[in-house]
Parts: structure tokens; sequence; C-alpha cells
């Protein structure tokens, strides 16, 4: 039996991935190294700004602005006005509350992303405490740090625990922790989540596989 379902934010729990890469790829095409929306999801979707920065710095031979992860969160969180849940979740976080299963948040945006995602969608309170950050680990996704973190905190076993995950970054890091893991095809090309445990295309999918997990 599941003992821990670990969430990821963007994408899963809250619909901010569309927007973040589009103004990732503005900044970057800014900056003087051209990026698409597709290239952004492609290179950096499911990984940290630490990491972001340091895979567009060896491209672009140079450093980018030092104030360009300042300007990426006022952006992003001035579009956070707009964010909703994806379509479904909330409904699979009552699911687990019925059946008494405890759930976290493991992301790699900062601590105050992530809350002012979810304080924006009004998942704050149901995920208080239970909140893991990259910013906590050495290492963020793909390494298996955060995961390991997560469930370390909650006294939970790495192989009892189930990661929900739409990102490649994320579903490897899963795997390297030892963890069952679903990846979530919802904007993910779905062959890209091969590694993943099993690969689903909406949330009203999600209650009923975590039940047979």
């Amino acid at each position: 039996m599941t003992g821990l379902v670990i969430f990821d934010n963007d994408g899963v729990l809250v619909d901010s991935e569309r927007l973040a890469n589009t103004i990732l790829a503005e900044l970057l095409t800014e900056a003087g190294l051209p990026y698409t929306f597709e290239e952004t999801v492609r290179d950096f979707m499911g990984g940290s700004m630490a990491s972001m920065r340091q895979k567009a710095e060896a491209r672009l031979g140079r450093a980018l602005p030092a104030d360009l992860e300042d300007r990426y969160h006022q952006r992003l969180f001035d579009g956070f006005a707009n964010l909703r849940a994806i379509e479904g979740v909330e409904s699979v976080l009552d699911h687990l509350e019925a059946r008494g299963v405890t759930y976290c948040l493991a992301s790699s945006g900062t601590h105050r992303r992530i809350r002012t995602a979810l304080t924006a969608v009004g998942f704050l309170d149901r995920f208080e405490g239970r909140i893991f950050s990259a910013e906590d680990v050495a290492h963020g996704k793909p390494a298996p740090d955060l995961f390991l973190h997560a469930a370390a905190s909650l006294d939970v076993k790495p192989a009892d625990c189930l990661v929900i995950e739409d990102s490649p970054l994320g579903v490897a890091a899963a795997v390297s922790a030892g963890m069952k893991v679903f990846g979530y095809a919802g904007m993910t090309d779905p062959a890209k989540l091969s590694d993943a445990d099993t690969v689903f295309h909406t949330m009203a999918a999600l209650a009923d596989l975590i039940d047979g997990a």
C-alpha cells in the first residue's frame, strides 16, 4: 500500500507550465540566447532555475544577466493572479484525504514560488508543513535528493512512496530514488515519460490508479 503520495507542483497541481516557459523563453531571447516556448519545455521543464542558468550559460558562452531570475519571478507572480489548479486534481486530493493517505509536494521551484502558486489556487492549507523545494537539498531533479528528503521528513520508506510527475527530469529523479512514479502527460509527450511505471493523460484517472498502486 502506498504510504506517501508526492506531487510535483507546476503542471501537476497548478497549471503554470505554459506561463512559466513562455516567460523563460522571452527572457533568454532578450539575453541573446534565442529560445522558443517548445525549446524551454524540452530543455528546462522540471528543473530548478539554478540548473537552467548553468545549462543556458554553457550554451551562450557567457553569464546571463544577474537579475534574470528576479525578472522571471516578477513576471511569473504577476501572471499567477489568473492561475488555476490542474483540472481534476482537487478531487484527487479529496480522495486521498478521505482514504487517509498522506500526501506532500516536492518541487524544483523556490519556496516562495510554490507558496505563491498554492495560495493562488487555494491549496496552501492542504500542503502546509509538507512542502519541499529544491532549495532544501544540494542537488535538484534529476538527482533523487529532493524526493528522498521528502520521504525521510515524513518518515516513509522510499519503496512505499508514489510520485506524480509531468517532466522527464522528475520521472528520472523518482526512479533514482527507488520510488514508484506515475507520469502525467497533460502537456508532455508521453514518450518522454516512458520510464514512469504508468503514464496517464487525465487527472480523472489518477485516483483509481493510486488505489491500484
